[in-house]
């Protein structure tokens, strides 16, 4: 089994900034592509960053510019950087990382709820 802890959620004011943390634990030998999902209140959850193994990077187009996803593959631990934060970006971001041993299924972090408003 594979266990993803979230930290770095929280409450900040338009324009303001936040750092997402979620680290991966448990039984694997490998982890491909890590990212990140939002779902905010009555909407489906949506992609908002992936980045794969060698570093190549995607982002929704509403975030691109704004929110940098990285990850530290000895601390198998991927993050995402939130700048210029809107009241829409308001919503329970999920991580979702790919592990596993000779092949590797998605998992999904619990969630951590980040909130912009003034």
């Amino acid at each position: 089994q594979v266990q993803l802890v979230e930290s770095g959620g929280g409450l900040v004011q338009p324009g303001g900034s936040l750092r997402l943390s979620c680290a991966a634990s448990g039984s694997f030998s490998r982890i491909g592509i890590m990212g990140w999902y939002r779902q905010a209140p009555g909407k489906q959850r949506e992609l908002v960053a992936t980045i794969a193994t060698g570093g190549i990077t995607n982002y929704a187009d509403s975030v691109k510019g704004r929110f940098t996803i990285s990850r530290d593959n000895a601390k198998n631990t991927v993050y995402l950087q939130l700048n210029s934060l809107k009241p829409e970006d308001t919503a329970v971001y999920y991580c979702n990382i790919d592990a596993g041993w000779i092949t590797s299924r998605p998992y999904w972090g619990q969630g951590t709820q980040v909130t912009v408003t003034s």
